[in-house]
């Protein structure tokens, strides 16, 4: 027996989305160094061009980081001033503040460490605690690619990460697990 569909269901489209091609673009990048690695000597010209670079786009980003509060601060203001019944709003906020802190508290201090304990047999306390500034300039800036310069400083500086590691792991993840309760 063949089965037989009706003629109005839907099929599958393949068609281009809206938007940057992040994991096209992290497959390039990865090619990319690869092969620059690959190359030896040849290539020093271009890998000292993105050294360069990554050090002129991090000077940018803690630039910008310095002037952010300010900015962050008149949004904040321009919305507040638009807001009818202060007071309701006030207690909402404040309720979904409970249950967002909340729900963070048990993922970050219960289950993110059990699992970095069962995984590594090492106290999670002690690598929280120095990732500490790290999540500070998170929790302030709100963008896990402006926390990234301090991330890496924590990392390699404070936790003794091999420098490779940290370079290759910390972009991926920015851009991949962009995990956001306020979405």
């Amino acid at each position: 027996d063949i089965p037989v569909y009706p003629k109005d269901e839907e099929k599958p489209v393949v068609e281009n989305a809206e938007g940057l091609n992040v994991l096209g673009i992290i497959v390039f990048c990865i090619a990319l160094g690869i092969s620059l690695s690959q190359l030896g000597a040849e290539a020093d010209v271009m890998i000292q061009f993105f050294a360069i670079m990554d050090k002129v786009i991090m000077k940018l980003v803690m630039t910008v980081m310095w002037y952010s509060p300010f900015g962050i601060m008149c949004l904040i203001m321009g919305k507040i001033l638009e807001i009818h019944d202060l007071a309701d709003t006030a207690r909402m906020l404040a309720m979904y503040m409970v249950t967002v802190l909340t729900g963070l508290a048990v993922h970050s201090l219960i289950s993110l460490p059990l699992l970095f304990f069962l995984s590594t047999k090492k106290n999670p306390f002690t690598f929280m605690r120095g990732l500490l500034q790290a999540w500070i300039t998170a929790l302030g800036t709100a963008s896990s690619s402006a926390t990234l310069p301090i991330t890496y400083n924590c990392l390699e500086e404070n936790l003794g990460v091999d420098r490779r590691v940290t370079r290759f792991v910390l972009p991926v993840g920015a851009t991949i697990n962009m995990v956001r309760p306020s979405e």
